[in-house]
């Protein structure tokens, strides 16, 4: 469980996963003990104290590992098969509210093998050579925990793990740990390029480097390079959670464009459709529907977004619009879904205005995201007040920033008089931005 989580969305997921036993951080056990007190559960939960005290009410992870008279035979009679659910990782989807994605363990060993065919971004280890790659990237998030963590570490590569960005720290880290790959998100990106303690020397060992979870402008990957070496190879990956993750990756052999995301990796098919799921021909722009053997089971106890989100015998909807070349190179043009993009997380618009109109000062309330320099785009929320209400601005980022995690918090809030919408009730976000942002 991740340190960004509160309390109201750990209880959502207590809720809704069915879980029998949390596993946690000692800093954050108060926050699980409040949030099984509001889903009226009695959990075991386990502390990771591994250089910390265990906290009182809890099993201690430590002495798990290092208890050596443990009985392990119950072990043997786990009977588990392929088809099993391994992950159940919360998404928003193409819309709404966060859901538990069912990825079994077919999924995931699927996506693994995907990438260690031509695509493959790493030198084999040997007894003579071991790569290493950077844990940077938030190890409970899809794009950290698979595609950086447990796939690497399967080929038998060396990672070196940071517990959160800090610039010294982390450009201590590549100084002190020479790294041949890194997977990165934009604003580490950026922040490599851009900052001046950020040197060539940092970066001299580096020779693949793939940016994902959102969208980098080509502007800053020539920024980037200028400041390493043009002869990196650099690509932008795209994925998602229902596609545990990684759908499309650069390979070594083309040409490289900078705006696209490569190919899509091997056994998964791709289609570009119109609004009546009509498949368009090569370099037209449409929705981009993905099958394969990584794509999820589907969304756990949800069948009306199941049924949304599939179509045409299993193919999964993204949401995303794109376009594919005669040369089957995809670029995602723009997102179909109003999901905003806070440093490669989903931040759903509905979750943000249910807690929004929580407030008792609150009466209607919109939330849409807008471009940000640090993050890539952040919440910016317009909301209606009672009438007499003498709220202010501080007082409902206040009020939200207690009950979300800290990447969904708003940025902003314009107070106006009410939200447009259309015949049917869908909030008209892009008029919003027009008049506002």
């Amino acid at each position: 469980m991740g340190n960004e989580n509160s309390c109201d969305e750990i209880q959502r997921q207590l809720d809704t996963s069915g879980a029998k036993i949390v596993i946690t951080l000692p800093d954050l056990v108060p926050n699980v003990k409040k949030s099984l007190e509001l889903s009226k559960k009695d959990l075991k939960i386990i502390a990771v104290n591994i250089d910390s005290q265990q906290p009182e009410g809890t099993i201690s992870f430590k002495e798990l590992t290092e208890d050596k008279h443990i009985d392990f035979e119950i072990l043997k009679e786990v009977k588990r098969v392929s088809d099993d659910i391994a992950f159940m990782v919360y998404s928003s989807g193409t819309t709404g509210l966060p859901k538990a994605v069912e990825l079994t363990h077919t999924n995931k060993v699927a996506n693994f093998s995907q990438q260690d065919t031509e695509l493959r971004q790493y030198e084999y280890t040997t007894e003579t050579n071991q790569d290493s790659t950077l844990g940077l990237l938030p190890l409970f998030h899809t794009y950290g925990l698979s595609v950086v963590m447990m796939h690497k570490l399967s080929v038998g590569l060396k990672l070196v793990t940071l517990p959160s960005f800090q610039p010294r720290t982390f450009l201590d880290a590549l100084l002190k740990h020479p790294m041949e790959l890194m997977y990165l998100a934009p604003p580490t990106i950026l922040f490599l390029g851009a900052h001046p303690a950020a040197t060539r020397d940092h970066l001299k060992h580096l020779k693949v480097v793939t940016s994902g979870a959102a969208p980098l402008p080509e502007a800053d990957i020539h920024k980037f390079l200028e400041k390493a070496r043009p002869d990196i190879q650099f690509n932008q990956a795209y994925g998602m959670t229902e596609a545990s993750p990684l759908v499309t990756l650069g390979s070594r052999d083309f040409e490289r464009n900078y705006s696209d995301v490569g190919c899509a990796v091997p056994n998964v098919q791709l289609r570009v459709v119109d609004a009546d799921m009509k498949n368009l021909g090569p370099d037209e722009v449409g929705e981009l529907p993905i099958k394969g053997p990584n794509v999820m089971r589907g969304y756990k106890d949800n069948p009306k977004a199941n049924e949304e989100v599939f179509v045409d015998g299993r193919w999964y909807r993204s949401g995303d619009l794109a376009r594919i070349n005669k040369d089957g190179i995809v670029t995602i043009v723009d997102r179909l879904k109003e999901l905003i993009k806070v440093k490669g997380y989903q931040v759903a618009p509905a979750e943000l205005e249910a807690v929004l109109k929580e407030h008792a000062d609150v009466y209607d309330a919109a939330v849409v995201g807008v471009p940000d320099p640090i993050t890539g785009e952040s919440p910016r929320a317009f909301v209606v007040l009672n009438k007499d209400s003498k709220v202010d601005e501080k007082l409902i980022l206040d009020y939200v920033s207690e009950k979300v995690a800290a990447f969904k918090r708003l940025k902003s809030v314009t107070f106006v008089d009410s939200i447009p919408k259309n015949p049917s009730g869908k909030i008209l976000r892009k008029v919003l931005k027009e008049q506002y942002c």
